[in-house]
């Protein structure tokens, strides 16, 4: 299996409060950093599962760039891209079993069709991020991904991303995109709208639901959901929803978005 993804690459920060905030004062936490972007952690995951992993996107010419894109590699993926401008970072601050976003994707809304080269493309599956049709110019980066991969044969994927930032346009570019598989929450689902593809829906610790049936949660300590729908993704990917499910597990086992 070889799976190319479009999107960000990110520095994450996570944040495991020990209690809620208190406004005006301190609070303890548990605190690491790391490579993060949904299409990053979803090419970690599927290199981890054995899987040929390439990431394509624009990656900040800062330290923190070279951080992340270092990282990226050593997990066995390929960083495919140009680079310049400064790297986006993600505060992911995880309490009672869930986990809030604040997020500033720096220079990785500015990759665009020119950018992009026929050869990252030749794959299985291109998995396109939601996040990645919102701004321009990546959002026409990624449908040219998309013509280039489908010169391939490969299916194109997508996960939806938000459900709060869903609006006419985006709609209008996922639908021109005419994804096979489409990753979404039930609420993201709703927002989108009517769509022929292959919805593969996350329904957190009730599992999934896909081509009519439901899959149960796999079992496990959650400490960290941050990055699990990614998980998912690139274990479904792989190798159908059981994986998928399996590998959401391990990622909520421990702090951190990829493996």
């Amino acid at each position: 299996m070889r799976i190319t993804t479009l999107g960000d690459l990110l520095l994450d920060v996570i944040v495991r409060l020990d209690a809620p905030l208190v406004p005006g004062d301190d609070q303890t936490a548990h605190t690491s950093t790391g490579p993060g972007g949904q299409a990053a952690n979803v090419a970690a995951w599927a290199a981890a599962l054995g899987s040929s992993a390439r990431f394509v996107g624009r990656v900040g010419s800062d330290p923190a760039g070279e951080l992340v894109a270092g990282a990226l590699r050593e997990r066995g993926v390929e960083v495919a891209g140009p680079s310049g401008g400064r790297t986006g970072v993600v505060v992911s601050i995880a309490a009672a079993g869930d986990r809030t976003m604040a997020s500033d994707r720096g220079t990785a809304p500015e990759l665009a069709p020119r950018d992009l080269e026929q050869a990252w493309f030749d794959c299985d599956v291109l998995h396109l991020s939601g996040y990645s049709l919102l701004l321009e110019p990546i959002a026409s980066a990624a449908a040219e991904a998309a013509r280039l991969a489908r010169g391939h044969d490969a299916q194109v994927a997508i996960d939806l991303s938000t459900f709060s930032l869903i609006d006419d346009a985006f709609r209008g570019r996922v639908r021109a995109l005419e994804p096979d598989i489409v990753f979404a929450t039930e609420r993201e689902q709703e927002a989108l709208g009517d769509l022929a593809a292959r919805w593969v829906l996350k329904r957190g610790a009730r599992g999934l639901t896909v081509d009519g049936r439901d899959y149960p949660a796999a079992e496990g300590e959650v400490v960290d959901t941050t990055g699990a729908g990614d998980a998912l993704a690139a274990g479904f990917l792989v190798g159908g929803p059981e994986l998928g499910l399996a590998t959401a597990a391990r990622c909520c086992a421990r702090m951190g978005a990829m493996p």
